[in-house]
């Protein structure tokens, strides 16, 4: 293997840490940017906090239809 070539296990692995990192960010900063009713900004937060990638896909497939419209 040269060095600098980059496989499809390096790509895979940069796609991986990026959804890793990068998903739980937007989630994070989506979920305390909004109103939610009661205690759900709370347990959304913990939610993405502990569970990385599947709490951001969860909160973007569920939480987002929870929040308070202030339009």
């Amino acid at each position: 293997m040269f060095l600098g070539m980059v496989g499809p296990w390096q790509i895979m692995l940069i796609l991986g840490l990026g959804l890793g990192i990068i998903l739980p960010i937007i989630a994070l900063v989506d979920i305390v940017r909004h109103e939610f009713k009661g205690n759900n900004k709370i347990i959304w937060v913990l939610i993405v906090i502990f569970f990385n990638i599947f709490g951001s896909i969860l909160y973007f497939a569920m939480g987002r239809q929870q929040r308070i419209d202030t339009v």
